[in-house]
């Protein structure tokens, strides 16, 4: 993965070291911790798409459709 150019929520803190980042590349989304910037997660844009859709229809844990 190149240099990825991360992205805060305007809701973050004005100290920006309580929040979650966002970076994409191609197909992948990057996520990390802003206080643990070498921890990061890299997930399918598909994939997370769907589990936030779950998460939001609360739907977790449920057989698929």
């Amino acid at each position: 993965m190149s240099e990825l150019i991360w992205h805060k929520s305007s809701f973050s803190e004005a100290g920006g070291n309580n929040c979650v980042e966002v970076a994409t590349s191609g197909d992948a989304v990057a996520l990390r911790e802003s206080d643990a910037p070498a921890r990061v997660i890299v997930a399918d844009r598909r994939a997370l798409r769907g589990l936030i859709l779950d998460i939001k229809a609360e739907s977790l844990g449920t057989p698929p459709r």
